[in-house]
């Protein structure tokens, strides 16, 4: 055993220091892409002793990886070589009360986002952020990689939901940074440098969440559309109806539905009518007083009547409106089980998604005759999971792969946008970011990094590339 690994048992015990066998789940990433033999995986219970782990590897010059739940989709939560330690944060999942004047909650990194929807159920309070992973997503991760979710365009990404944070720096040392106030202009936006640093400035370990009132009331409905024109003319002018009441404005295609119906057991398509597009739209608010209903039903109506829309439903109650929440969030899985597929992460100005995604089609077209095309996201901030399938009787895609993530990279920068919207870079998406980011902007980052994390001993090979 080497002395390190010694120092870490002696440190955390027999379940806070797993080695062997007992690292299966830790040490490869959710996609199955990356993960070296770790020396072990380090699993402590308290800040100080994760400030004890850093400070042992720092001295040691082993890596660290800190890992949340393990979902991430670039590799950015396993070790790039053999040797580092990952540093699980599983056992620290507390979750403070709610405190509704303040409208935070103060969490351990290590809580499960379903566990805190769950926790704060009847204190009158959401936290806004949900996503497909949630029942497995936790805290740190989601503030690592900044997540953004379905419900992004109306509450902001993890680092708008973010008031305060604890971390652990490369050395050991502890910023406490726990501050429960939304103005806080006393220099540099500290909290903000961490979200989305996917563990390579620090370890967060506690935060401070920003909490929203609990919506009173909702409707949700789902609408068929015959092409892109009429998909984003109905959601400009759902945002222009329900404004600050809309709070989900989500869309898939009909390939994607097809794998989905396929392959996902429960699903029911409830409408009549299939169609090349479909719109899942949700408003909620507060106040009962508000004619939530009749805003949607208004705006259903306009649809239809510009030839907008095709068909439609509203749901009439709790059940069917999770019923239509799957048909999107099952996406992802339905795909999966298809076989191979190709993920890219974009985002582009919401009102270039038509010409973006006309462009796109036919780009990788071109690169790859006959491949399958399932774009879906989050129409009201313009990210778009634009996902591949190869062409049918074809297995892989051969070694299109960089090709295709470079030709919509670049394609989606053209309009403005980007090559990764909410996912992060990790390590699957660094040469993409060397060849489609200026050299400044990646040279700043790089000034940071070594301020910060001198040694490189913080997550190395993720985000940049050190030479």
């Amino acid at each position: 055993m080497s002395a390190l690994a010694q120092e870490l048992q002696e440190l955390l015990g027999p379940k806070g220091w797993l080695t062997g066998a007992d690292v299966a789940g830790y040490d490869r990433d959710w996609l199955d892409r990356y993960g070296a033999k770790p020396l072990g995986v380090a699993r402590p219970g308290s800040t100080a002793e994760v400030a004890a782990v850093v400070a042992a590897c720092h001295r040691a010059g082993v890596p660290v990886v800190p890992q949340g739940g393990n979902t991430g989709l670039c590799g950015a939560a396993v070790c790039g070589s053999e040797g580092g330690v990952i540093l699980s944060l599983a056992r620290m999942q507390a979750i403070g009360t709610p405190d509704p004047a303040t409208g935070a909650v103060e969490v351990e990194a290590g809580a499960v986002l379903a566990e805190l929807h769950s926790a704060l159920e009847g204190h009158g309070l959401i936290f806004p952020l949900h996503l497909g992973a949630e029942g497995t997503a936790r805290i740190g991760g989601l503030i690592g990689t900044n997540a953004g979710g379905s419900h992004a365009f109306r509450y902001g990404m993890m680092q708008d939901l973010v008031l305060g944070l604890e971390v652990v720096l490369a050395d050991g040392t502890i910023w406490d940074g726990m501050r429960s106030v939304q103005k806080d202009n006393a220099g540099y936006q500290l909290r903000k440098l961490f979200c989305g640093a996917e563990g390579t400035l620090g370890v967060v370990t506690r935060a401070v969440l920003r909490l929203f009132p609990e919506p009173r009331q909702r409707a949700t409905a789902l609408v068929a559309l015959p092409d892109l024109a009429a998909l984003t003319a109905f959601g400009t002018a759902l945002r222009a109806d329900a404004g600050e009441f809309l709070s989900g404005l989500e869309f898939f295609c009909d390939f994607g539905l097809e794998l989905a119906l396929r392959h996902v057991e429960g699903l029911e398509f409830p409408l009549e009518t299939r169609a090349p597009w479909y719109l899942l739209v949700e408003i909620g608010s507060g106040s009962l007083r508000v004619p939530l209903e009749a805003i949607l039903e208004e705006a259903l109506e306009r649809g239809f009547e510009a030839g907008q829309i095709v068909d439609g439903t509203i749901a009439m109650s709790e059940a069917q409106r999770a019923t239509l929440w799957r048909l999107r969030e099952e996406q992802p899985e339905g795909q999966r089980l298809e076989g191979a597929q190709l993920k890219h992460d974009l985002s582009v100005p919401p009102g270039r998604l038509e010409a973006f995604l006309t462009e796109a089609g036919g780009l990788c077209e071109s690169l790859l005759p006959g491949v399958r095309i399932n774009p879906f996201g989050h129409l009201g901030d313009g990210n778009t999971h634009y996902n591949l399938t190869p062409p049918e009787g074809r297995a892989d895609f051969g070694n299109l792969a960089p090709t295709l993530a470079e030709a919509l990279g670049g394609l989606a920068g053209r309009y403005g946008g980007s090559f990764a919207a909410e996912h992060g870079l990790g390590r699957s998406k660094i040469a993409l970011a060397d060849g489609l980011r200026g050299g400044v902007e990646r040279d700043l980052m790089g000034r940071i990094k070594t301020a910060l994390d001198p040694q490189d001993t913080l997550n190395p090979g993720v985000v940049l590339r050190r030479d």
